[in-house]
């Protein structure tokens, strides 16, 4: 078996997709449910899974790429794994939180604080890298 290139990323891309169909995969029931083909209407269960893909097809493609570029640049593997799985913890707990609230709710919060952390370690690492390489 040949080695897969980018093995590390991914694994973690593999991870967040299955996260992002397990969301997805609500939204077309809940329309039909709802009557709502288009938009968000009036129902809160529909209007929060649309968020929280939204939310995740917003940040994981920036997440991904910066650790695909941090692994392209042989940086350590506990970099990123602890870079790879925290994304993938928060976005696990974005959508749990979203369920328990529509406001604020503890793991909504986490969620997105993991999310934003991988972002701006990733970003500052790149950054060093590709300034001071």
């Amino acid at each position: 078996m040949t080695e897969l290139p980018l093995a590390t990323t991914a694994l973690y891309a593999g991870l967040n997709a299955l996260i992002m169909l397990a969301i997805a995969v609500q939204i077309p029931g809940l329309r039909r449910k709802t009557g709502v083909g288009l938009g968000l209407g009036e129902a809160a269960a529909l209007r929060w899974r649309v968020r929280a893909h939204g939310n995740n097809c917003e940040y994981v493609p920036y997440a991904l790429v910066l650790i695909g570029l941090l692994e392209l640049a042989a940086q350590p593997a506990w970099l990123l794994h602890g870079l790879g799985a925290a994304l993938t913890l928060g976005r696990v707990l974005h959508p749990i939180g979203l369920s328990i609230s529509p406001g604020v709710s503890v793991a909504r919060v986490l969620g997105m604080v993991f999310t934003w952390a991988v972002i701006a370690v990733g970003a500052v690492a790149c950054l060093r890298l590709a300034v001071f390489a």
